[in-house]
């Protein structure tokens, strides 16, 4: 290659990429699932174990890939 970026056809990206990326953004953004007790500003919810954040994170991750299925 000469340097050049390959151009990605838009709308390529599957709808299970791009819900993985909702909810990582979501999650760091608002903390959700995050263990510890929460700070000043919008916190999501705190959980106590390892489980429960896994829980946490899951749900989130299917009500994004719901989103991203709607708005095809």
């Amino acid at each position: 290659m000469n340097g050049e970026i390959p151009s990605i056809p838009l709308g390529s990206r599957r709808n299970e990429d791009i819900a993985l990326d909702m909810m990582k953004f979501i999650a760091i953004t608002t903390g959700v699932g995050k263990t510890g007790s929460p700070g000043a500003g919008f916190q999501g919810g705190t959980v106590a174990r390892a489980e429960d954040y896994a829980a946490h994170l899951l749900d989130l991750y299917n009500r994004c890939l719901a989103a991203v299925e709607r708005r095809k």
